[in-house]
């Protein structure tokens, strides 16, 4: 079976970068497509041919490939895949949208919809100055959305990473999707039952994951707090926070590695799609204090694993890591569950499980959930 890989664009590194590296890995024979490529600025690929679109012909376009969005789709479906049998799209927005031969399969890993499209003004808010552009960009993106509605009927099966991605593609694009929890790299966290006196943030100091409330706790339960991570939000929140609270910026993965292990526990209080920082804690045998809705309620079992907070209120984030302190962790425990249901192993023994069954059409993946 000839295999495609195809990516949204290759010039940056994250979570969705990240997850096509590991398909990559897996499918060493495969062909990789992708709209734009800076082999500096995203994944190591090793020596792997990257074929890219005609934008890649545009001066600048890499560095500035967000102003290539209208651009993206026409692209895409501009490739030549007569000759795969398979193909594996990665998307956030446009990588879905390519076109195959009638008897071929295509299988798309949704990171989510496009959330430039369907939720624009929370997407742009990140972007300084944006409502100066807002009347020009509106009509552009109302008539990139049935494009974005078209494209969505490409791929023959949809494999999210949450229930929470899930639902917003039936949502959305009216398609059913299959949800496959994506992993950790186990071997980069350590093991320790022996927690210290604090506790622990590991994220970007952005407005949306919500450190304000978590510092604002703190700063109420006087208890040692260690935060891990750089962003905009960086000297509000030092300017807010109390002697107790200890801002460390980026660390290297083994200094994160021993501050997770052996942190009380690890706090997270945006609403994440997915969320990989649970599951790294949980891998180091520490527990979560989390807000309790998105892709936390798929990799985290309360009482055992983490406790939520109800609302993204510092009264709330108290109240929970109150009833956290309270609780006898089974640390070992804790990092089972991670290792059990989280690493890359399982991950690839659940996707060709699907790819085995879906490809041979023996019969409907039965798999719903990792």
């Amino acid at each position: 079976m000839k295999i495609a890989l195809i990516h949204d664009y290759l010039t940056q590194r994250g979570g969705a970068e990240r997850v096509f590296k590991l398909l990559c890995h897996h499918f060493p024979t495969a062909d990789i497509y992708t709209s734009l490529y800076d082999p500096v600025e995203t994944i190591e690929l090793g020596d792997r041919a990257v074929q890219t679109t005609v934008l890649q012909n545009i001066p600048g376009a890499s560095k500035h490939f967000r102003l290539m969005a209208p651009f993206y789709y026409s692209a895409f479906r501009a490739l030549d895949l007569r000759d795969y049998d398979l193909l594996i799209s990665s998307s956030t927005s446009f990588a879905k949208s390519v076109r195959k031969r009638p008897d071929a399969q295509h299988i798309c890993f949704c990171h989510n919809v496009t959330r430039f499209l369907w939720d624009t003004e929370t997407y742009l808010r990140k972007f300084s100055g944006y409502q100066k552009f807002y009347a020009l960009i509106q009509p552009i993106f109302q008539a990139m959305r049935s494009t974005d509605l078209a494209s969505a009927r490409e791929p023959d099966l949809y494999i999210a990473n949450s229930t929470t991605v899930a639902s917003r593609i039936k949502n959305i694009y009216s398609q059913n999707a299959l949800v496959v929890n994506y992993p950790i790299d186990a071997s980069k966290f350590s093991f320790s039952s022996q927690k210290q006196d604090y506790y622990l943030v590991c994220s970007r100091l952005l407005s949306y994951k919500r450190i304000d409330v978590v510092v604002d706790a703190f700063n109420a339960l006087k208890l040692p707090l260690k935060i891990i991570g750089e962003g905009p939000e960086e000297m509000q929140l030092k300017a807010r926070a109390g002697s107790n609270i200890e801002f460390l910026g980026p660390v290297s993965d083994s200094t994160r590695m021993e501050l997770m292990a052996h942190a009380q526990a690890v706090l997270v209080a945006a609403l994440e799609d997915y969320g990989l920082v649970p599951i790294e804690a949980n891998a180091s045998g520490t527990p979560v204090i989390a807000y309790g809705a998105g892709g936390v309620l798929d990799t985290q079992v309360p009482g055992q694993t983490g406790v939520f907070f109800k609302s993204q209120t510092a009264e709330s984030v108290q109240d929970a890591v109150t009833s956290a302190a309270g609780i006898n962790w089974d640390y070992r425990s804790i990092q089972e569950h991670a290792l059990s249901n989280f690493s890359e192993t399982i991950f690839f023994q659940k996707v060709d499980q699907v790819i085995d069954q879906f490809c041979d059409r023996r019969a409907a993946p039965k798999l719903v959930r990792a």
